[in-house]
């Protein structure tokens, strides 16, 4: 019987990790991001102490990494926890997660192309999700709201609550009203933003609530408010993935 040689082991074991690279790589880049989208956020005000970020495998399509709870602003890689699409620790993690984690698993059930989704209680998007004015794309960089954001009434799904999304029940409810759309008001809690990647979320996360500032101030001028009309905002729609804004972003979180 033949045995392998010292070299030819090393040989087999350069494979293995070289195989294993790209892999672990990718993986590593991801909840890089995540990690930046977490202090992003947190830097532009649009999470405190409370609201979370994920993002989800691209290589493995059931399951999503998600902090564990922590303050978005304190987020670090090792505080990253993957989870599959029930919310449950994919590998046995124990460590305390967000109550509300059923949001991200079960809109990433309802919504194959949705990559990331942000959770977060912007005070300038809460009072279009407790008045009878919805919340409509007025600023262009928000033209993705151009065909209308839905609110989820959570009354609507178990009476009087908490008001979290802390069961998968609640989390499909949400989902559901959520449909098609790039984000969902939650009536007096704040809102769930989606995007086709992390940066796509994070930029939309930021822009809803800059074009409630806006039209709220539009609204308080008195007068007729001009929106944008569907077919304006598809056209008007940032094409660029909030690249260029996600550096400054991230430049600005690090300082």
């Amino acid at each position: 019987m033949k045995f392998p040689t010292l070299t030819s082991l090393a040989a087999l074991l350069a494979l293995a990790v070289a195989s294993a690279q790209p892999r672990d790589q990718a993986v590593a880049a991801l909840i890089d991001d995540l990690v930046t989208a977490n202090h992003i956020l947190a830097s532009e005000g649009i999470l405190d102490g409370y609201g979370h970020v994920s993002v989800r495998d691209p290589a493995n399509p059931k399951h999503y990494f998600l902090s564990r709870s922590l303050a978005p602003g304190l987020v670090t890689a090792a505080d990253i926890i993957e989870y599959d699409l029930d919310s449950n620790p994919a590998a046995g993690d124990d460590r305390t997660g967000y109550r509300e984690r059923f949001i991200h698993g079960e809109i990433y059930k309802a919504r194959p192309d949705v990559m990331a989704v942000v959770h977060d209680h912007s005070p300038a998007v809460i009072p279009f999700s407790v008045s009878s004015v919805p919340l409509r794309a007025v600023s262009h960089m928000a033209a993705f709201i151009g065909e209308g954001i839905p609110v989820f009434e959570i009354r609507d799904v178990d009476g009087m609550t908490d008001m979290l999304v802390s069961n998968p029940k609640r989390g499909r409810a949400l989902a559901t009203v959520l449909a098609k759309f790039p984000a969902a008001l939650m009536r007096g809690h704040g809102a769930a933003v989606v995007g086709e990647s992390v940066k796509v979320a994070v930029g939309r996360a930021i822009y809803l609530d800059l074009n409630a500032r806006v039209q709220e101030q539009a609204m308080l001028l008195g007068g007729t408010v001009k929106y944008f009309e569907p077919e304006e905002a598809r056209k008007t729609a940032p094409q660029d993935g909030f690249e260029r804004a996600w550096d400054v972003w991230k430049r600005k979180a690090a300082k």
